[in-house]
């Protein structure tokens, strides 16, 4: 095992949408009523994709709901509340054991740069980072892992992949990555000492 790869939103960082439109809205019964209405999470995942939140906000019909869409952009760093620090400390801990450290993220090209600002330490903690919305392509597709292999210069078999969807965890493994479910820091923690990573 040659380096492990991490997925960000519910593993490194809390991300809850509702979040972002709260201020607006006023309750998470509203915020799901919206959701519902525009339909944002396929939207959202078409965003992580590659599709453009403009041209998504122009398939909803009433003009008050697409400008709301629209500022989940602007006000995405509401949507990421704290950082999950047993987590980051236990990245740190790799890093300290020279263990390289990469990511792969299923977030929107638009919102990423919102995401770093709200979180700077996304921006300086792995030696390569797969944003899906800025290649394209989404896991669980092979592709995007081999993006990561190809840009770090590794092979499938040298990386264990850590996620919170157990969809991606199968991806990961189908391309022939060792990979585990994100449940907690505790058990990840588990999982790297069971594979002498730490």
């Amino acid at each position: 095992m040659k380096a492990v790869i991490f997925d960000i939103g519910n593993v490194l960082i809390r991300w809850d949408a509702h979040l972002a439109f709260l201020p607006d809205l006023g309750t998470r019964e509203a915020v799901d009523a919206f959701f519902a209405r525009i339909g944002f999470a396929e939207k959202n995942s078409r965003a992580d994709g590659g599709a453009r939140f403009a041209d998504l906000a122009a398939e909803i019909d009433d003009p008050q709901d697409r400008a709301l869409f629209l500022s989940y952009v602007a006000n995405h760093g509401l949507s990421l509340p704290e950082a999950i620090e047993g987590s980051w400390a236990l990245l740190a801990a790799l890093r300290a054991c020279g263990v390289p450290v990469h990511a792969i993220t299923n977030w929107a090209a638009e919102t990423w740069p919102f995401g770093m600002a709200a979180h700077p330490r996304l921006g300086t903690s792995f030696g390569v980072t797969v944003v899906s919305g800025i290649e394209g392509v989404m896991k669980p597709a092979p592709r995007v892992f081999q993006i990561l292999c190809e840009r770090a210069g590794l092979a499938p078999a040298d990386c264990l992949f850590i996620d919170d969807s157990a969809r991606n965890v199968a991806g990961a493994q189908a391309v022939g990555m060792d990979a585990v479910l994100f449940i907690d820091a505790a058990t990840l923690e588990r999982d790297l000492i069971e594979r002498g990573l730490l």
